[in-house]
């Protein structure tokens, strides 16, 4: 059976009335500038209706009207009561303060009705409007949910696989990430601060770029970027010549090299050398290395299931997690791990520099 947009028509006419409510408040006349003044009421009836005199505030001139006066206000402003000699009443009104009617007697409610009746014509089109729209969305959603519920149970639970296979091989992922970081950061910190050991402190500069006045410091044993870092503020502080500022400037200066220094600073692996932390990073990063360019558009893969159904991407997902998950498990992984490396360093470093991306830190 051919769908017919039924809701989407009464969207349409809820945006349709709803436009013609702006058009009709913005055709609603202009409330015109007023002015209050005192009214002096000649006679007024029961209902309110008052002749009444009045000064003309802007060319002084004595003017009368017909005004409807508020027939429930005190007895002692209507007439006579309020002024026995003359016999007249009180009451307070508006003027029109612009325009050709300018000087002339403002009855509200009775002036401004065309005002309110543009008003209540622009009110009503936009509850209208407004009922039409909220039918058509949520008629529309419930006709969107009744037609989902026409999907193959078959279909729904392979989805639901999918996602929590991809699910799996993006943390599987990240945990690999994670134990490579884990494995290099000793190493890298300690190549770090190799290099600082050999960066004379009389390379330093301050934030001005002068040079700082490193005798004393030297004659202290503080003679490369590291020992400075090594010192602190407080021993640097207690040099002779050297205030609480001078020593958290050369700090200052000492991080900022260190931190170039650690950028620039590569983690090399040699196989044949005993250092337990090499190889814990050889074994961690030949973890990545067999997952290879697959596990990585895999958990890629994670937030583009729509195309997963076609693609083959469930037994794929499973394989890299089960690549992601294989760990060092004793001396024969390290020394698979070396030798894997030997073969294809490349691919060693590249899944290196891919895993420490944004991760250098200061050494301190």
């Amino acid at each position: 059976m051919r769908h017919k947009p039924f809701f989407r028509w009464v969207l349409a006419l809820g945006l349709l009335l709803l436009t013609g409510s702006a058009l009709a408040y913005s055709l609603a006349p202009d409330m015109p500038e007023l002015r209050q003044v005192g009214l002096t009421v000649l006679s007024e009836k029961k209902d309110g209706t008052c002749s009444v005199r009045w000064t003309d505030p802007f060319d002084r001139t004595t003017r009368t009207g017909t005004y409807r006066c508020d027939p429930d206000r005190d007895p002692l402003l209507k007439p006579p009561y309020h002024d026995p000699e003359t016999r007249t009443g009180y009451e307070s009104g508006f003027v029109v303060a612009e325009g050709s009617g300018r000087g002339r007697l403002y009855n509200l409610g009775e002036d401004d009705a065309a005002i309110d009746r543009w008003i209540d014509v622009s009110d009503m089109l936009a509850v209208f409007g407004l009922l039409l729209i909220t039918t058509g969305v949520i008629g529309g959603n419930v006709r969107a949910v009744g037609r989902m519920s026409g999907v193959s149970r078959g279909v729904l639970d392979r989805a639901w696989r999918l996602a929590g296979a991809a699910a799996a091989v993006e943390e599987d992922r990240a945990r690999a990430v994670e134990a490579v970081r884990t494995a290099w950061e000793p190493l890298h910190r300690a190549r770090v601060r190799e290099e600082l050991g050999t960066v004379p402190v009389t390379r330093l500069r301050d934030d001005e770029r002068r040079r700082f006045r490193t005798k004393e410091w030297e004659r202290a044993g503080i003679t490369t970027v590291r020992d400075v870092l090594d010192a602190g503020e407080w021993r640097l502080g207690q040099l002779p010549g050297v205030g609480r500022r001078t020593a958290e400037k050369a700090l200052a200066a000492a991080r900022w090299t260190a931190e170039g220094v650690s950028a620039d600073t590569l983690v090399r692996l040699a196989a044949g050398r005993s250092d337990p932390r090499a190889d814990s990073l050889v074994t961690a990063l030949r973890v990545l290395v067999e997952a290879g360019p697959e596990g990585r558009a895999a958990a890629e893969a994670a937030t583009e299931l729509a195309e997963a159904e076609g693609d083959g991407a469930g037994p794929r997902f499973g394989q890299t997690s089960v690549d992601l998950l294989r760990g060092p498990g004793g001396e024969l992984d390290v020394l698979a791990a070396w030798t894997d490396f030997e073969r294809r360093p490349e691919e060693y470093y590249a899944a290196l520099a891919e895993a420490t991306r944004d991760a250098h830190r200061l050494v301190a």
